[in-house]
């Protein structure tokens, strides 16, 4: 058969694929299709070295993974500022219009928020060579093999001029509605657990060593943003979403321009109760300004774009009873009150703790333990209570006392509000708590990603007295783990060698796995690109600190 045959058979395929799964437009009937993928399929058996990456039989999935490699952005994946209503939003744009005269008549950009995965799809001379995910904004994990099963990312991008060189398409993995539902029909029928969320179980997919588990799973992909090495390939967001469409990407329907703010808000009030409606889930709207210089010459503040936020609409309620007011200390030693309750479902998720924040939240609200109350998820991420439904408030509600509590949870240390303050904190930065926590932090997948020296393994070692200090772990030996109950000869060596393999972190990573406060991810990168080393860092005056781009007084 010749190779003339084979190319001919992958492309008509894809372009098959293309119009079934993207455009919701099959122009053959199944059984044609599958006829040639027969054909194609016993070409590649009798010449497996015949095989292209972007046939349609590599979706099907590969050999499993050991894990997954980490791959730096081209360009940061930012995260949007969420604007909670019109006042907020209104005032987002006040702020840039101080900054840009040009903002004033802008033209903006609109497109519903999903609720997926972001991920990032990088074509070198039209054919897919990486997918990778958000990660932490600058760093993602590979997850190519996962992604080519997915039918509405092409393999190839054909017929355009951006299928020549280096493109990058961003987009949203999100699973459907009734997808999910069917899934979890049929793990009831299967007397299997039910998945609670779209987004998580995308999400964990996406995450799956496995790639022929991936393949099973009806995942879709929804491009919002292309880049070229010249940015000016790319003058609007306009014209970014025209070239995903033309490379065959799915666009969404809702995504549309608007010729102002005031317009923008009359969209994100009607598109709320046609949200519902949608395939996928969503809960708001991502407003891009739309000329990308613009947007650009705006920059970022901490890991938001200026020129760009997300329209949020309320989250869901829920309704639970306080069982009891716990507090946790934090790795800076912040003493934060945290609600007890029974598991409630709130957007999508089983919750049972809520922060209250602090002792004048909690006096603000009249939050009594027994107390049947409101939560909510703020962003659809973090349970908050919202108020207490006061018509139910047993007689035998205990008000909640925070010094008290802090003097009997935790006697042997020592507590203070700084003047100003609204948060209690130990007065000593040491101590076995604080030390558990800043070590839990150090080696988290945001800080130095540190594999296995997770939580339960932290306090194993801070207990068994062979850390004292961060540092100390690098002075681990096999011979000491293998003496506690928790690590065999293997797992032993698996942690030493984790560690060592962090000896020289980059050093935006180390910064931030210092846990010093006020000093997040973004901060830390910031610091790192400005200073170069810790020794410059360590130095830095005052003036210095603060003239850097998002950082201020504090």
């Amino acid at each position: 058969m010749s190779k003339e045959r084979y190319r001919e058979l992958v492309d008509t395929l894809n372009k098959y694929g293309h119009d079934y799964y993207v455009k919701d437009s099959p122009t053959v009937s199944d059984a044609v299709y599958d006829s040639l993928v027969a054909e194609l399929k016993g070409i590649e058996a009798e010449d497996p070295s015949i095989i292209s990456s972007d046939s349609p039989t590599q979706r099907v999935g590969g050999a499993p993974l050991n894990k997954f490699e980490k791959f730096e952005h081209t360009q940061r994946m930012i995260s949007l500022l969420d604007c909670f209503g019109v006042e907020e939003a209104k005032a987002w744009f006040e702020r840039i219009k101080k900054l840009d005269t040009g903002v004033a008549s802008a033209k903006f950009w609109v497109d519903s928020k999903k609720d997926g995965l972001a991920c990032a799809l990088h074509y070198q001379d039209g054919l897919l060579v990486r997918a990778v995910t958000r990660g932490d904004g600058f760093v993602g994990e590979v997850v190519t093999q996962n992604v080519k099963t997915i039918s509405m990312v092409p393999l190839r991008l054909y017929n355009h001029p951006f299928a020549k060189g280096y493109t990058e398409v961003r987009g949203e993995i999100v699973m459907y509605k009734d997808d999910f539902d069917d899934l979890n029909k049929q793990r009831e029928s299967d007397g299997e657990a039910q998945y609670m969320n779209p987004r998580n179980l995308a999400a964990g997919t996406i995450r799956q060593l496995d790639s022929k588990l991936v393949a099973a799973r009806p995942l879709k992909f929804h491009a919002y943003d292309v880049l070229r090495e010249d940015a000016k390939d790319i003058p609007t967001n306009t014209y970014a979403y025209k070239v995903a469409a033309e490379l065959g990407f799915f666009i969404n329907s809702e995504a549309h321009g608007e010729s102002s703010l005031e317009m923008v808000l009359e969209y994100a009030k009607s598109f709320e109760s046609k949200r519902a409606r949608l395939a996928y889930h969503t809960d708001g709207i991502v407003v891009k300004i739309d000329d990308r210089s613009l947007q650009q010459a705006l920059g970022t503040v901490g890991k938001n774009p200026r020129g760009a936020f997300a329209y949020k609409y309320p989250a869901e309620e829920a309704t639970t009873i306080v069982k009891d007011i716990e507090i946790s200390i934090g790795r800076t030693g912040a003493a934060t009150p945290v609600a007890v309750f029974d598991p409630v479902v709130v957007a999508g998720t089983t919750v049972q703790h809520a922060s209250l924040h602090n002792a004048d939240e909690i006096e603000r609200k009249d939050i009594r333990i027994g107390d049947t109350v409101v939560i909510f998820k703020a962003g659809d991420i973090i349970p908050q209570v919202d108020r207490v439904l006061k018509e139910f408030r047993p007689k035998d509600a205990r008000r909640y006392n925070m010094e008290s509590v802090l003097e009997k949870q935790f006697p042997d240390m020592e507590f203070m509000r700084p003047e100003g303050e609204v948060v209690y904190r130990t007065k000593s930065a040491s101590g076995s708590i604080l030390l558990k926590r800043a070590l839990t932090h150090f080696a988290s997948k945001v800080a130095l990603d540190i594999d296995t020296l997770g939580e339960k393994n932290v306090i194993a070692l801070i207990e068994a007295g062979y850390v004292r200090d961060i540092a100390d772990i690098y002075l681990l030996t096999d011979e000491q783990l293998v003496k506690l109950d928790r690590f065999a000869e293997l797992s032993a060596k698996n942690l030493i060698n984790a560690i060592n393999e962090k000896r020289s972190p980059k050093l935006g990573r180390f910064i931030f796995g210092l846990g010093i406060r006020h000093v997040g991810a973004q901060t830390a990168q910031e610091l790192a690109r400005h200073f170069k080393n810790l020794d410059s860092l360590g130095t830095a005056s005052f003036d210095e600190l603060r003239s850097i781009e998002g950082i201020g007084d504090i």
